[in-house]
């Protein structure tokens, strides 16, 4: 296994710029205010040849009792006793505080290594910045600059030096596994289904809106099946989304869609369906990602309610046909297995693969039951199909008078594709390749002179035989 190495320190101390140096990335989101990071954040770092596993964490704030700080901490105090090495950081501007005296006591009762890493020391003498850090007791501290990366790479030789190599074919996989976007309005209950999933606390969940604001990507196994969960901040109406942090936030959230496999809506059915929750799922659809409908907060609703609930998502979800829904409650974990069930079944039918002749087959059984209509100057005449790429399924269809087909027709042919090939819980996309005339807008060749005169006696003729 890959060693883990897990950074802990009091908010705003540069861990997640240091995380996302480490893993040359920009997953984890960086601003100058305290306990923006609030889950766990799992990524992958190497240096020279030796792959390693980095966790950056929250806030460590050891006077929190209750209330969003605590659960940071606690999801830090998770992420210590899962690490092979911790790296305890503090901040060498602002010196040593109260909070990194109780935090070092609290590290050394673990019994895990330790490495002090003072940050933020470029520009400053190494005797000077690290001076008063010995007091913490846990070895030399060690001066580093996470902005600008100095010593970085040192510290983490220093940090992998006591582990042996890892082999190569443990540290990479032969196939991705797919990727879970858990999305919707903020406080539906997104991380709440991610636990449920899980079996574990893995994320806060708690309640207040934003309490997510980062996209967190968690690796984790189901009957031998390997996943990606992602938990997703909650997506505002743009005229409510006003920090910046939470317009980042937002921007983290779109991408997650990008990078995802499958999505899965959650909607709260103690809340109307909301015009915000048809512009995410409209997001989902335009990303062609293959979608589950989960409705949380389903315990307590009385049958009159529930009733209202699926009137309400007949009208206003109209256009997510295709998606399974489920009806669950995420803090009860009810009906929380049937989703990660259509979610395989919705993966599966994103990654399908169609073969040329059977496409072929249903669409000439489609133009026998209905053909296209005309729209323009010719009749559409479709010869073929195959298959132009998956998540979603593109369905390319050739012929000749196509640039018109009607948008009705098209979904027409997609809803035949999806039924005979069973495609559920996927969007499909067909693209029309349209052949064209190969002397439209060529000028005629000049006759040669051979020519013009066979011509003449054609016409010659004409006028003899026709008068």
């Amino acid at each position: 296994m890959l060693p883990t190495l897990v950074l802990v320190g009091r908010p705003n101390v540069g861990k997640s710029t240091l995380f996302n140096r480490l893993t040359r990335s920009r997953d984890a989101l960086v601003a100058d205010l305290p306990g923006l990071t609030r889950d766990r954040h799992y990524g992958r770092g190497r240096v020279g040849e030796r792959p390693y596993l980095v966790v950056d964490t929250g806030g460590l704030e050891p006077v929190a009792r209750d209330g969003i700080m605590y659960e940071m901490a606690k999801q830090s105090r998770q992420a210590v006793d899962e690490a092979d090495m911790v790296l305890f950081i503090v901040d060498g501007r602002a010196g040593c505080t109260p909070q990194d005296a109780i935090i070092a006591g609290q590290l050394r009762k673990t019994g895990k290594p330790v490495l002090l890493l003072v940050n933020k020391a470029e520009g400053m003498a190494r005797a000077r910045v690290t001076a008063e850090f010995f007091e913490l007791g846990l070895g030399e501290p060690l001066p580093i600059s996470s902005a600008h990366g100095d010593n970085v790479t040192e510290v983490i030789e220093i940090a992998l030096e006591n582990f042996p190599p890892v082999a190569e074919e443990e540290e990479t996989g032969a196939e991705h596994p797919p990727k879970i976007a858990i999305v919707g309005r903020p406080n539906v209950g997104k991380s709440t289904l991610v636990n449920a999933i899980l079996g574990e606390q893995r994320v806060i969940a708690f309640d207040q809106p934003g309490t997510t604001r980062d996209s967190i990507y968690i690796d984790f196994e189901r009957d031998g099946k390997q996943y990606t969960i992602i938990d997703t901040a909650g997506v505002r109406r743009r005229g409510k989304v006003d920090e910046a942090v939470e317009k980042f936030s937002v921007i983290k959230t779109m991408q997650a869609i990008e990078d995802a496999n499958v999505a899965v809506l959650v909607v709260d059915a103690r809340d109307q369906i909301t015009e915000q929750d048809a512009h995410v799922a409209d997001f989902v659809l335009q990303a062609g990602r293959a979608l589950v409908l989960a409705v949380n907060k389903w315990d307590g609703l009385d049958e009159y309610q529930r009733n209202m609930v699926k009137n309400d998502i007949e009208r206003k979800l109209h256009f997510l046909g295709f998606a399974k829904r489920h009806y669950i409650s995420a803090l009860n974990g009810n009906g929380v297995a049937g989703v990660l069930q259509s979610v395989n079944e919705a993966y599966a039918a994103a990654m399908a693969k169609l073969s040329t002749p059977k496409l072929t087959r249903a669409l000439i059984g489609a133009l026998e039951k209905q053909q296209p209509p005309k729209g323009g100057r010719f009749k559409p005449k479709m010869r073929y199909a195959h298959q132009g790429g998956s998540n979603p399924p593109l369905i390319v269809i050739h012929g000749s008078g196509l640039d018109d087909v009607p948008a009705s027709y098209t979904r027409y042919l997609e809803r035949t594709f999806c039924e005979i090939f069973k495609l559920q819980g996927t969007p499909l996309k067909i693209q029309y390749n349209s052949s064209k005339n190969p002397f439209e807008g060529k000028k005629p060749r000049p006759l040669t002179e051979a020519e013009q005169r066979r011509a003449h006696r054609a016409r010659i003729r004409g006028r003899k035989l026709y008068g």
